[in-house]
Formats: structure tokens, C-alpha cells, sequence
């Protein structure tokens, strides 16, 4: 199969297309037949060998765990799926090694779900790591109908589905995000504040009893800053900084692989309280330009490589 693979920590010039051997399948895995993959920070951090010791690059290595795709083979004990079935997933394993930038990818069932019917194979391709953080995120912290929730970075790949996610919950939500992206917010039913100095301040003047929920998908002191935004009885939640629960007594959130989550999200979708940007979509062979525009920042929605 064709696949894109490194050998070597670096930049995006290390990706190469190479043919490489049809996947091994378990017992309760599948072969997917991908469609399309899709790039998130983590991808591009791992390939540079930053998180060396966290998330280990068995070398080398095929990248991406975001797939959709067609099951091709079933395994021994895979009673949920049948060949043909499209499905979608959050392809997460040990190690990164056997990933999702390949035309196969072996999927353990626990990371699949069936596909949206309301999604091209490239919008859902972008859905299940952004989705999941901000679904588990939400979950974590307990978000509610009429609470108010604060989202930070809230027009980014993450940020945009948390938001989208509390208001069908019932909760009002407040994003930070720069200007050119309020009326994009706006349109998926946040009210948008900049970020920068003088946050807090403006924060208030649109909640002044404070906010119930926090949900940091930024960092940088970020929960630090906002705890004293939160009303009593708030909690925060991070998918960046530890001490929003060590030492704010809220949570941190690393997201999981979970067949009931994106069925949670599918159910969303094809409900239309949910919808998902695609910024662009890249060729398997152009692989390394995909990763580029990622790393750039620069993009608003996700980053597709079509298979």
C-alpha cells in the first residue's frame, strides 16, 4: 500500500511517500480502506520528536490517527462492523507507527464509530480528535442547560465543536478568539470577546456573576487567569495545563479513543446542531504541505489529506 511515513525526527521534509506492507489485523480490529485523514497539531509535534517520552514514534513511522473510510477486512471478534461499512475514528494506538496517512489503516473497534450520514469522507476525516476533545472536555466539567460557559481559543479546531456542543446542551457560551473570527463565532452561537489584556474586564461586562464553566484549549497561563472569572461553584477544564486540576480543583483532559462519544457526535450531526469546517484538503502525496499549513497557525478549520 502506499502510505507516507518518516525515518527521522524533523520538519515537514522528513514525510516521504513510500509503499509499505497491507496491515496486520487482530482479532478485534478491521482494515479501513481510508478515504481521508486529517492533520492536528499533535501530529506535526510528534513527527519533530517533541513528545518523545509521552507519545513514542516507532520508526518509521506512518502518521495521523483522524480517518474515515470503508471497512475492507474484519477481524476474528468484530461483530459491530461488516465489510463496506463507512465508518470514522480517532485512531489512537500505544505508538505512533501504523497511522491513518496510508490508503489502510488497522482499527481497533473500540476507535470507530459509523460515519455521519450528513459528511463527506473529508469533514468527518476532520471530526474525531478536535470532536472528542471538546465533547470530553464538555463532559468532564459537567456542562449543563443554562449554565455559562467561558471557551478560550474558541474559533479553533477544538474550540469551535466545544462551543457548538454546549449551546445544544442548553448553555450560554462566551468565546475568546480575535477579531476577524467574531462573526464566525457569532454564526455557531457564541458571544466573542478578544483576547488579549483587559479580557477579564470584558468577560464581566457579559457576565458579571461570573461564568459556571471554563474551558481552556489554549494554555499559557490560561487557567490561572480565568479562575477568578468563575462564579461559585465553577470548575475549569484544560486540555493543556495539569493544574487545572492539581491545583484548581477542576480537570485535565486527555482525550480517548470512545465508540460512544462519536456516536454522541454523530447523533449532533446528523441532527444538524453540528458542523465542521474543512480549510483545506491536500493530495496523500502532498502530505508534507498538509502538515505545513497546519504548523502555520494560520488556518481556520481543519487540514484534510484526501486518499
Amino acid at each position: 500500500m502506499r502510505a507516507i511515513t518518516y525515518a527521522r525526527f524533523g520538519s515537514a521534509d522528513v514525510l516521504e511517500l513510500t509503499e509499505q506492507p497491507d496491515p496486520h489485523i487482530g482479532p478485534d480490529t478491521v482494515v479501513v480502506r481510508v478515504r481521508a485523514a486529517s492533520v492536528n497539531p499533535v501530529d506535526w509535534k510528534i513527527r519533530e520528536g517533541y513528545l518523545q517520552g509521552l507519545i513514542d514514534a516507532e520508526l518509521p513511522a506512518i502518521p495521523g490517527w483522524d480517518v474515515a473510510g470503508v471497512i475492507e477486512q474484519v477481524g476474528l471478534d468484530t461483530p459491530e462492523y461488516q465489510v463496506g461499512d463507512e465508518v470514522y475514528g480517532y485512531v489512537r494506538k500505544d505508538t505512533v507507527h501504523g497511522g491513518t496517512f496510508a490508503e489502510l489503516v488497522a482499527a481497533p473497534v473500540r476507535t470507530l464509530a459509523r460515519k455521519p450520514a450528513s459528511l463527506s469522507f473529508e469533514e468527518a476525516a476532520a471530526v474525531p480528535l478536535a470532536g472528542l476533545t471538546a465533547y470530553q472536555a464538555i463532559q468532564r466539567a459537567g456542562v449543563r442547560d443554562g449554565q455559562t460557559v467561558l471557551v478560550h481559543a474558541a474559533a479553533g479546531g477544538v474550540g469551535a465543536f466545544a462551543v457548538q456542543i454546549a449551546r445544544a446542551l442548553g448553555a450560554r457560551v462566551i468565546g475568546t478568539a480575535s477579531e476577524r473570527n467574531h462573526e464566525f463565532l457569532r454564526g455557531l452561537g457564541a458571544e466573542p470577546v478578544t483576547y488579549g489584556d483587559g479580557l477579564a474586564d470584558r468577560v464581566r461586562a457579559l457576565a458579571p456573576e461570573g461564568v459556571d464553566v471554563v474551558l481552556d484549549f489554549v494554555g499559557g497561563g490560561t487557567v490561572a487567569a480565568s479562575t477568578e472569572l468563575l462564579a461559585d461553584g465553577g470548575t475549569v477544564a484544560s486540555i493543556t495545563d495539569p493544574t487545572a486540576r492539581s491545583e484548581h480543583g477542576g480537570h485535565y483532559v486527555w482525550v480517548r479513543p470512545s465508540t460512544a462519544d462519536l456516536d454522541a457526535l454523530t447523533a449532533l450531526f446528523d441532527a444538524g446542531k453540528l458542523s465542521v469546517e474543512v480549510a483545506q484538503v491536500f493530495d496523500l502525496a502532498d502530505a508534507a504541505d498538509a502538515h505545513r499549513a497546519n504548523e502555520s497557525g494560520h488556518t481556520r478549520g481543519k487540514v484534510v489529506v484526501r486518499v
